[in-house]
């Protein structure tokens, strides 16, 4: 096993890798930025390095400043956690020639699976089912134009290094089609230096469900099941679930075989995920491979009760997988809602600042992933996402229930957080039945959100004006001349049948 653990990341998933380093005893170093000199994972480590300036470019993204602090404190292992270098193949490459374990798989895998059409192709040469595309980019308009129709509209234009939204463009006829070509190829550019593109059939009102893999160094593979993503928001994921309420046991067995073939065929080691569209038919198409920790891995967790963390150590130390398929089952149900430091009333705008107070939620069946204390600040440079609440119960009702109860006693204050939107959510008639795809928060919440609002607006309205008309009859009556011409009070008016004059 190592003897000292660096990880290359901050926040929440810092935390998370540090405290399972901690209860397997090895001792940690973290890294951080200027702004992040009293961040939690700073803290927590037992040693810690300042990389530089705040920007991710000039800190976490700099692969001499990450091997240098390695070599520096002794560290023989490096853990990525997800996001900054986590999917860099450059990196892997280098903590190879430094000899240095990235606790991960191996570059060769980052590289064929972090193209989303060399993805395609190695894995349908897998056997394994894809979307109707092209699994190379495409090289002219010519092509794009005879592809859309052979496989037809509506369909997708996505870069070939993409993630995250960017590069992403739904076309539904023709005449879209050279234009949304020219924006897919220019966001590409920006946000990958890369403009190549693919195009693939679009699945209307897709689930979007992904398999969690395991696979370690002497070729031994499992599959932790399925989690539901379909909760997103602008092609990014908010809530997270497992199991899926659509997937039946056959299905599932289907999906996991499949992950596994496809992990097979890069020989994955560590945690991967593999993600696919679930159309209406229950047809599932390979999308694409994550080579990294997930965001949502605490809900396998939770119903599986395999620690994935401290898997992906074992497996990079050398050791076989703890687990066999045999031993992975699913019990009760998980739901993770992603807390971002983001205000839901002005569309989602990022919200830093201090956290002045922090009531974390508890009780039976809750975990909260967090990277934040009262007092810390949320930088600016960095994804605003502050923690992962997860509730667990016996069945998906007494799940939700739990979640809303756990939302309702979280308490941040200093910042906007997205708590209230996830509250909302949790009391959806449409979440609640499990009656959602990836349109849901777009075309079903926000419109029910707006009739609601819409309605309650004229509520108040009606309201107002009953209040304006009270107001001004009761000043006409307080107003009415008496016997002695002056102005009567409402209770006289309004007890007595006339008024005497007294003395």
């Amino acid at each position: 096993m190592f003897e000292k653990i660096l990880i290359a990341n901050r926040g929440e998933i810092a935390v998370r890798v540090l405290r399972a380093c901690k209860e397997m005893g090895i001792p940690t170093v973290a890294v951080f930025s200027e702004v992040d000199r009293r961040a939690l994972h700073t803290r927590y480590a037992d040693e810690a390095y300042c990389i530089g300036p705040p920007p991710a470019r000039e800190s976490y993204l700099v692969i001499d400043k990450i091997i240098e602090v390695a070599k520096a404190s002794g560290a023989k292992a490096i853990h990525p956690g997800y996001g900054f270098l986590a999917e860099n193949p450059l990196f892997a490459d280098r903590c190879e020639k430094e000899k240095i374990k990235l606790i991960g798989p191996s570059a060769y895998a980052m590289r064929t699976m972090g193209s989303k059409t060399l993805a395609r192709k190695t894995v349908q040469a897998a056997g394994v089912p894809v979307v109707p595309g092209t699994v190379d980019p495409i090289s002219s308009e010519e092509e794009v134009f005879r592809v859309a129709r052979e496989i037809g509209f509506p369909v997708m234009l996505k870069a070939t290094a993409g993630g995250g939204g960017k590069g992403l463009r739904l076309v539904r006829e023709e005449g879209e089609l050279r234009s949304s070509l020219r924006m897919a190829k220019s966001e590409a550019k920006s946000a990958f230096s890369d403009d190549s593109v693919y195009i693939e059939k679009y699945i209307e009102n897709p689930r979007h469900v992904e398999i969690q893999i395991l696979g370690d160094q002497h070729g031994n593979y499992v599959h932790l099941c399925e989690r539901e993503c379909s909760i997103q928001r602008r092609h990014q994921k908010v809530i997270e679930e497992s199991p899926s309420v659509i997937i039946a046991p056959e299905v599932r067995a289907a999906m996991g075989k499949v992950a596994i073939e496809a992990a097979r065929a890069v020989k994955y080691e560590g945690a991967g995920t593999c993600e696919f569209l679930v159309d209406r038919k229950r047809t599932f198409f390979f999308l694409e491979m994550n080579t990294r920790l997930q965001v949502e891995h605490p809900v396998t967790e939770m119903v599986t009760g395999i620690d994935i963390v401290k898997e992906q150590i074992r497996v990079a130390a050398g050791e076989k997988l703890s687990i066999r398929q045999e031993d992975v089952s699913q019990t009760g149900h998980a739901i993770e809602c992603r807390v971002y430091a983001e205000d839901p009333e002005k569309n989602f705008i990022p919200c830093p600042g201090t956290v002045t107070s922090l009531r974390i939620p508890g009780g039976p069946g809750v975990r909260d992933d967090s990277g934040m204390y009262a007092g810390f600040e949320i930088p600016i440079y960095y994804d605003p996402i502050i923690s992962k609440l997860v509730a667990w119960g016996k069945d998906r009702t007494e799940a939700i229930a739990r979640m809303k109860r756990a939302l309702a006693e979280y308490v941040v204050t200093g910042v906007k957080t997205t708590i209230p939107f996830h509250i909302r959510v949790m009391n959806n008639r449409h979440f609640v039945a499990g009656d959602f795809d990836t349109n849901f928060i777009d075309k079903v919440f926000f419109k029910e959100e707006e009739a609601r609002e819409l309605e309650h607006g004229e509520v108040a309205l009606v309201a107002a004006a009953i209040q304006v008309h009270a107001e001004e009859r009761k000043h006409a009556v307080a107003q009415k001349p008496g016997e002695a011409g002056g102005p009567v009070s409402m209770w006289k008016y309004s007890t007595r049948p006339g008024i005497r004059k007294i003395g």
